[in-house]
C-alpha cells in the first residue's frame, strides 16, 4: 500500500511539474495570450490607418479639390494672382520659441 501511495504521489509531482513548468505550461499560455492581443491591438490600429489612407487615396484620385487642399497645406502653395497671408496667434509664437 505505501508503495501505491509514493508511486501517486510521484506521478502527481509530476504531471504539476509539466502543468507549470513544462512545455504547454500555464505560463507559457499566459504569455501567448498576452502576445495574441497585443497583436489583435496592433492589427486594429493599422486597419483603421490603412482605412484612413484609403479614403485619402480615393480623394486625391476622384477629386482636385483634395489635391489642392493639400499643397496649400502641406506645400505651401498658392494660387496665381492670390496674396498668401499667414497669421500667428500669441499662444504658437511661445511655443515655437521653447522648440
Amino acid at each position: 500500500m505505501r508503495i501505491l501511495v509514493v508511486f501517486l504521489l510521484i506521478l502527481l509531482i509530476i504531471l504539476q511539474y509539466d502543468l507549470w513548468v513544462g512545455e504547454g505550461s500555464l505560463a507559457t499560455v499566459w504569455h501567448l495570450q498576452k502576445a495574441v492581443n497585443a497583436q489583435k491591438e496592433e492589427n486594429e490600429r493599422l486597419q483603421e490607418r490603412n482605412a484612413a489612407l484609403e479614403g485619402e487615396v480615393k480623394d486625391l484620385k476622384s477629386g482636385l479639390e483634395a489635391i489642392e487642399e493639400r499643397a496649400r497645406s502641406e506645400l505651401g502653395m498658392i494660387k496665381k494672382d492670390e496674396t498668401y497671408i499667414q497669421v500667428i496667434e500669441e499662444g504658437e509664437e511661445k511655443r515655437k520659441d521653447k522648440r
